[in-house]
C-alpha cells in the first residue's frame, strides 16, 4: 500500500498526496509531481524517493530547507506519523490507510448490528432536558468562544466533555462537503499521547442518520459477535452525537468508556454541546481559511508585483518575507530602474500596516527647501507663498509607511532632522513650534554606497546606522538574465489590456535580442522597450524591428539571415559608414565619433557589437 503526505500545517490543512512513484519531487515549479504554488517553497524544493518498502527524503538545494521533525533531510529515512516541513507547509507522512490521522485517531472497521438496548433519539426530542447540564454548558461557551484554533478549540472541547462525562477516551471527527473525513482530533483521558480507536460502524451511521446513537452496555449484547476488536479494547458503552449547524452536518462527537456505562443524561448532555460548539467549529474553520486565502492573495501580491524566478530574486522574496511582518527600518540598494520601489510596496502590504497609507518621495527631485517642506509640512506664514497650513508626508504616511527614494541625494543638514524623526518619532512642520507625532514606518533606498558617502562626509554615520538596520540589494537584471523573458511576457500582456490590441507575445528572434542586451537601465528599460514595442508594432507579435535601435545592434552576422534583409542592410550601411569615417579621421577614435556625431563610447560599442575591431586596426 502506498504511503501518502497529508498537510497539517494551516496553508493547505487536510490535503492529501499519494505516494505512488518510485520518486516524487515536491516544489513550486509546474515540473513537480506534488506542486506547491507559494513563495515560501523553490522551485525544484525536495524528493522523496521509495526503495522497496521505505522511503527516503532529500532536500533539493531550496532555500528554506527541508526538515524531518525538525532535523534538515539528507536522505532522510521516513516513519510512519513524521513531520515534514517544506517552506511554510507541514505534512505528516502516513504509511496506513487514509482514513487515518496524523491526530492518533485509529478507524476500527470492523462491521457489527447495534446491539438491542442501544438508544437512538432524534436531536431535537433532547433539548427539552438541557437546563440540568446548563452550568457546565455556560462553562464550555465560556471556554470555546474565544479559541479561533480549529485544533485548540476541539482538544478543549474534548476537555470540557470530559469534565461530565465519565468517558475513557474521545474523538471529533469532521467532515468535507463529500463526507470524508477533513479533520480529526482525538483525546485519551488518562494519556493524552495514547492512540484512539474509533468504530467506524457506529460513526458511519450517526453521519448517514443524523441521530445519536448510545450503547451502554456491550458486554450484555448477543448480537456483537462480530465486533470482538471492542470487546478485546474491553470497551463497556459508546456514545456518538452528530455536529449539525443549519441542516448541514459537521461530523461527530465520539466517546467511549471501558469503566462507565453512559446513560441518556450524558446523552442528552453531549447532543446539546454538540449543538452549541457546531458555530465555535464552524466559525474555526472559517477562520483558518480565510487567513489561508489571506496569506495566499498577499503571497499573490508580492509575486505579481515583483515578477522573478532566479535564485537572486528568491533570496529577495525571502527577506521581504520576513522583514515585512516587523516595524523595522529598511535600506534598499540597487541600481537604477531594478525595482526599489516595488521591493518597498511589497513590503508594506506584507505588513501589519498593509490598510494604512504608503507615502513615497523623491529625494533627488526636489530642491533642500522643497523637500523639507514636502517632508515635515509648513505652518501658513512660514514663508512667501505658505498661504495655508499644510501636512508634509511624514504626517500624511502616519500609521503607514513613508518610502524615501534616492535618499543618498538629501542635504546634509535634512539628514539630522530626518535622524530626530526616526529618534524621538516626532517633528515640527516648518515654520513651527508644536511637535507631531510621527507613527511610521521607514523605508529607504538609494543606488549610491553610502557607506562612502559616510567616509566623504556627504551622508551622517548616525543616519546610516539607524537606516541599515535590515539592507535589500535588488540585482541588476543583467544579474538575473532567467527573469527577462518571465518579465519582458509579463510587461506584453500588461499593455495588450492598457493599449487594447492583441498581442499574443513575443517572437524567437527578439527574445534573442532581449537575452543579449545588457539592460543598463534595468527592468525599468525592459518595460519601456515592450511599451515601445506594443505602441509601434503592426502585428500579433513583438518582432525585433519593434525594439529599440540598440537592441538592433545586438544582432550578429550568424542571426541576420533569421531576421530580414532590411537589418542586414542596416548593419552593413553602419559599418561602411564607420569604416569611411574611420578613414577620413586617419585611426582617431575621438575624430571618427566627431565626425559620425556620436558620443566615443557609443562608438566604441558600435564597433565591438559590429565586430569590425580588428578590420579597423588593420587599417589604421
Amino acid at each position: 500500500m502506498a504511503a501518502k503526505l497529508k498537510i497539517i500545517s494551516e496553508k493547505g490543512r487536510g490535503e492529501i498526496f499519494e505516494l505512488n512513484s518510485a520518486k516524487i519531487s515536491i516544489g513550486r515549479d509546474k515540473t513537480n509531481e506534488i506542486v506547491l504554488n507559494d513563495a515560501s517553497v523553490s522551485r525544484r524544493h525536495c524528493v522523496i524517493e521509495r526503495r522497496g518498502e521505505k522511503y527516503f527524503i532529500s532536500d533539493s538545494g531550496s532555500l528554506n530547507d527541508t526538515t524531518v521533525n525538525g532535523v534538515e533531510a539528507r536522505e532522510t529515512e521516513l516513519f510512519d506519523r513524521d513531520k515534514i516541513s517544506v517552506g511554510d507547509f507541514t505534512f505528516c507522512f502516513l504509511t496506513v490507510d487514509s482514513a487515518e490521522d496524523s491526530s492518533g485517531v485509529f478507524f476500527d472497521k470492523t462491521e457489527f448490528r447495534l446491539p438491542k438496548n442501544s438508544v437512538q433519539l432524534r436531536i431535537e426530542e433532547v433539548f427539552g432536558a438541557m437546563a440540568r447540564d446548563l452550568t457546565a454548558i455556560l462553562q464550555i461557551i465560556t471556554k470555546i468562544s474565544a479559541i479561533r484554533d480549529a485544533e485548540t478549540l476541539e482538544n478543549e472541547l474534548l476537555r470540557q466533555i470530559f469534565e461530565v462525562v465519565p468517558a475513557d477516551e474521545g474523538a471529533i471527527l469532521l467532515v468535507d462537503d463529500s463526507r470524508e473525513f477533513a479533520e480529526i482530533v482525538g483525546l485519551n483521558r488518562t494519556d493524552e499521547n495514547e492512540p484512539i480507536n474509533v468504530s467506524q460502524t457506529v460513526v458511519s451511521q450517526v453521519l448517514q442518520t443524523n441521530q445519536v446513537i448510545l450503547v451502554t452496555d456491550f458486554a450484555a449484547e448477543e448480537n456483537l459477535q462480530n465486533a470482538e476488536s471492542l470487546f478485546l479494547r474491553k470497551v463497556s458503552s459508546l456514545l456518538c452525537a452528530p455536529v449539525v449547524l443549519f441542516e448541514k452536518t459537521l461530523g461527530v462527537i465520539y466517546l467511549a468508556s471501558a469503566k462507565a456505562n453512559f446513560d441518556e443524561s450524558h446523552l442528552r448532555f453531549l447532543t446539546a454541546v454538540a449543538g452549541i460548539a457546531a458555530v465555535s467549529i464552524e466559525n474555526a474553520r472559517n477562520f483558518a481559511f480565510l487567513e489561508s486565502e489571506n496569506a495566499r492573495l498577499r503571497g499573490e501580491t508580492l509575486n505579481q508585483n515583483m515578477l522573478g524566478e532566479s535564485l537572486s530574486m528568491e533570496k529577495i522574496f525571502e527577506i521581504i518575507r520576513k522583514v515585512a511582518p516587523t516595524d523595522s527600518t529598511v535600506l534598499i540598494n540597487g541600481e537604477s530602474g531594478t525595482g526599489k520601489e516595488l521591493a518597498a510596496q511589497a513590503i508594506h502590504l506584507n505588513s501589519k500596516r498593509a490598510d494604512k497609507p504608503f507615502v513615497a518621495i523623491n529625494c533627488a527631485a526636489l530642491t533642500e527647501t522643497l523637500l523639507e517642506s514636502e517632508l515635515f509640512g509648513h505652518e501658513k506664514g512660514a514663508f512667501t507663498g505658505a498661504t495655508a497650513q499644510k501636512k508634509g508626508k511624514i504626517e500624511t504616511a502616519n500609521g503607514g509607511t513613508l518610502f524615501l527614494d534616492e535618499i543618498g541625494e538629501m542635504n546634509i543638514n535634512l539628514q539630522a532632522k530626518l535622524l530626530r524623526v526616526l529618534q524621538e518619532r516626532e517633528f515640527e512642520r516648518v515654520g513651527g513650534v508644536r511637535s507631531v507625532k510621527a507613527d511610521i514606518r521607514l523605508i529607504a533606498a538609494t543606488n549610491r554606497d553610502l557607506q562612502t558617502e559616510v567616509k566623504n562626509g556627504n551622508f551622517r554615520q548616525d543616519l546610516f546606522y539607524r537606516l541599515n538596520v535590515v539592507r535589500l540589494t535588488m540585482p541588476a537584471l543583467r544579474e538575473r538574465r532567467e527573469d527577462i523573458l518571465l518579465l519582458a511576457e509579463s510587461f506584453a500582456a500588461k499593455f495588450s489590456r492598457i493599449l487594447n490590441r492583441k498581442i499574443r507575445g513575443i517572437s524567437a528572434n527578439a527574445k534573442k535580442l532581449l537575452l543579449k542586451y545588457d539592460f543598463p537601465g534595468n527592468v525599468r528599460e525592459l518595460e519601456n522597450a515592450i511599451e515601445r514595442a506594443a505602441v509601434l508594432g503592426s502585428t500579433e507579435w513583438i518582432l525585433p524591428e519593434d525594439l529599440p535601435e540598440d537592441f538592433l545592434e545586438l544582432q550578429t552576422a550568424a542571426e541576420i539571415s533569421d531576421i530580414s534583409n532590411y537589418h542586414e542592410a542596416l548593419r552593413e550601411k553602419k559599418k561602411e559608414l564607420i569604416l569611411n569615417a574611420f578613414r577620413e579621421a586617419k585611426g582617431n577614435y575621438v575624430e571618427t565619433a566627431k565626425l559620425l556625431d556620436v558620443h566615443p563610447n557609443y562608438l566604441h560599442r558600435l564597433i565591438r557589437n559590429l565586430e569590425i575591431k580588428d578590420e579597423l586596426e588593420n587599417r589604421s
